[in-house]
């Protein structure tokens, strides 16, 4: 009986004990632990919270397709310094390249460039997880492609050119194997389904895989991220540029230049690899995966909201209403007059880091290469916009019309004239087509109000 007494007095005093955690019965709320949340990202620029006119202002509107202008207000948020350069753009590239090679390998062949097997049990029964590529080991990739000191080049012979397609005496990789698969929720489906009783969360997951069901209509074929070289030839049929095409992407002269012959849907494929490759990061100093939101294009009026530099109906990024300074040089890459590419320093495109940055710290938002955006080509939607963070999206399927996979692209580029470097200025381009004009960087949403506000 004795004993019964001090049982019952234990979980007496237990449950006053987590009564007292939990605030003795008041509502306390589920903090998430803290952490720094005002560290700008490497390579990008804060880009405050505000308001500015978005649209043409000093021109005439009757006889534009342009909308009016309006005030617009915007959240804060991270954006490159500079366009993704090829030395940037070519990690990526590299990192799909290895991982390919290790995929092919198998853990069989290259156990140590794969973590432990986590262990798991199931009903009393132990089950052994999927492998994951030690990346840490990988380093540089170099293991991979040596024959000496345990290198693995011997065997990835299918990776690369053999037979009728390799040139005799020269042992070339097959870019074409270079594909990134990935998935993630479209929230415009989730959105549109939300009501939708028989609905589940895989009918908003839309997969990028190398071997698509085309019965499922959110399946498309994994990305090849290897640029497009050949659009210095296609793009200028009677010009003599094969010697951009052999070395624009690869030699170092050019490691600091702007990416080109990159598509939309590469665009978007990089974004998503920047996210994973930080995520990995956060995850090995045990922060959350959301501490640093996702990469991600920025919306057609971020990037003229980010070009103006904080500063209200200015024609260019650079303040003024002219292109050239008080000393008469130019302030940007373009088509200075017909026939005269190199009258601004570039007979191309130039380094990512050439002229003045704007009043944001942010270089080339005119010029150099145009930048791809997220919004979707449609000028019939611009009144339905809202007045803050105004965006319209539409992921185009490959059977969808061609009218529906134009992307703005913004900034004009070196071969452009003057008139498409102004800031309330867009054009479009297909989300399927690579030029060598056209390149991106991206932005990180600011995960509250203000860098300088403290809550």
């Amino acid at each position: 009986m004795r004993k019964l007494y001090f049982f019952g007095f234990i979980i007496i005093s237990a449950l006053f004990a987590s009564c007292g955690k939990g605030g003795q019965g008041e509502l306390t709320g589920v903090y998430n632990r803290k952490f720094k949340n005002n560290r700008i990202p490497l390579g990008m620029v804060y880009i405050p919270p505000g308001r500015t006119l978005i649209g043409q202002s000093d021109e005439d509107i009757n006889n534009t397709q342009s909308s009016p202008s309006r005030m617009t207000s915007f959240s804060a948020f991270y954006m490159d310094q500079t366009e993704i350069s090829n030395a940037e753009y070519r990690q990526f590239v590299n990192y799909v390249r290895d991982s390919v090679a290790i995929t092919m390998l198998g853990p069989t062949a290259a156990p140590n460039l794969y973590l432990p097997a986590p262990q798991a049990t199931q009903g009393g029964a132990s089950l052994t997880s999927q492998r994951f590529i030690d990346w840490r080991k990988v380093g540089n990739g170099s293991v991979l492609w040596r024959n000496k000191n345990g290198g693995y080049a011997a065997k990835l012979a299918d990776m690369y050119y053999s037979g009728d397609d390799a040139l005799p005496g020269r042992n070339e990789l097959d870019v074409r194997k270079f594909r990134y698969a990935y998935s993630y929720v479209n929230l415009d489906l989730a959105a549109k389904g939300r009501n939708d009783p028989n609905s589940k969360r895989k009918d908003y997951i839309e997969s990028y895989i190398d071997a698509p069901d085309p019965n499922k209509p959110n399946e498309f074929p994994s990305v090849s991220v290897y640029p497009d070289t050949l659009v210095w030839k296609m793009d200028y049929s009677y010009s003599q540029n094969d010697p951009m095409v052999k070395n624009y992407f690869n030699h170092p002269s050019y490691d600091n230049y702007p990416v080109v012959g990159v598509s939309w849907e590469q665009a978007n494929a990089f974004c998503d690899w920047r996210t994973k490759l930080y995520q990995s990061v956060a995850a090995r100093r045990k922060l959350p995966l959301n501490s640093r939101p996702e990469y991600r294009l920025p919306t057609d009026a971020q990037f003229e909201y980010a070009a103006r530099g904080g500063n209200t109906k200015t024609k260019y990024p650079w303040g003024g209403p002219y292109i050239r300074n008080t000393k008469g040089c130019m302030q940007a890459n373009f088509k200075v007059g017909r026939g005269n590419y190199s009258d601004d320093g570039g007979l191309y495109t130039v380094n990512v880091h050439s002229y003045f940055p704007n009043d944001y710290g942010l270089y080339n938002m005119a010029g150099n290469v145009a930048e791809w955006t997220v919004t979707a080509y449609n000028q019939s939607a611009a009144p339905l916009l809202l007045d803050f963070n105004p965006n319209f999206t539409y992921v185009a399927r490959p059977t969808d019309n061609k009218y529906l996979k134009r992307k703005v692209v913004r900034g004009g580029s070196w071969k452009d004239i003057g008139f498409f470097l102004q800031n309330s200025v867009g054009t479009y381009e297909y989300q399927d087509q690579s030029r060598s004009y056209i390149g991106f960087r991206c932005v990180v949403s600011y995960p509250g109000t203000d860098i300088n506000y403290r809550n």
